[in-house]
């Protein structure tokens, strides 16, 4: 499953899932009974399974800040899908409708606001010249990227992937998405960017690529995950408040 995601690839795999997307149901949320099937199924290896969503075919290249994930989970699978489906509808072309899924499959709800008041705090919207990093999911959403290692909903034993159970480094396919398809990516970047990895698999996986040159741009290490389970969050962002601030710094001169 070796091949570049340029637009007009990622747009042609995209197009070979409209028809099934205009056939989910668009006047109820969808459920993993509409979504994880073998419709939707790209591999299965053991009690793994990846599945196509539409929201990592959009790429930002204007992008300032990348946040990485490890893999969509299910919510924002869902999201995306639902978006998709009513992009549809509305007659949207296939790069604005994976837009659109790009923005709704976004970082919602305590997370949002947690990840904001963090980047807040390490002086990213000063660097910016902004108000505040809410801008970022809003009206200066094009500074802004989110992407995953994995590119696609990964589901091991029937729950979100994690990144240990197999661990990426063991799973050819995982591997192949996480050091070759993603640093892809990342070369579609036009700006000098601020990398985000959103937990510690992330960040080891992201600082690798950086030592083997095959990743460029200023890394946040040691940025604590923003969700409201990870319970250590606050003492951690303390903790390495001032380097932040300093890679910020960094970044910004460039």
């Amino acid at each position: 499953m070796k091949r570049r995601y340029n637009l007009s690839h990622q747009l042609s795999f995209l197009n070979q899932y409209i028809e099934k997307i205009r056939q989910l149901p668009r006047d109820r949320q969808l459920t993993k009974k509409d979504l994880l099937t073998k419709e939707f199924l790209l591999e299965k290896i053991d009690d793994m399974e990846m599945f196509f969503a539409p929201h990592n075919e959009y790429i930002n290249r204007e992008a300032r800040i990348v946040i990485v994930g490890i893999t969509p989970g299910w919510t924002q699978m869902k999201e995306a899908f639902e978006q998709a489906a009513l992009s549809i509808h509305l007659g949207e072309s296939l790069e604005q409708m994976a837009k659109s899924a790009k923005m709704a499959a976004s970082f919602s709800g305590a997370m949002r606001t947690n990840l904001i008041a963090m980047l807040d705090q390490c002086g990213v919207a000063c660097a910016l010249h902004l108000e505040s990093s809410e801008s970022l999911f809003s009206k200066e959403r094009d500074l802004l990227h989110t992407t995953s290692l994995i590119k696609y909903p990964v589901f091991s034993q029937s729950q979100n992937y994690s990144g240990y159970h197999p661990r990426i480094e063991s799973s050819p396919l995982l591997n192949n998405y996480a050091y070759e398809v993603f640093p892809q990516e990342m070369e579609e970047m036009n700006h000098d960017i601020l990398i985000i990895p959103l937990g510690r698999s992330v960040e080891q996986i992201v600082q690798t690529l950086i030592s083997e040159d095959k990743l460029k741009g200023f890394i946040l290490a040691g940025f604590p995950h923003p969700s409201g389970a990870n319970g250590h969050r606050k003492k951690q962002f303390q903790e390495g408040l001032d380097k932040f601030k300093r890679v910020v710094e960094n970044w910004s001169e460039k």
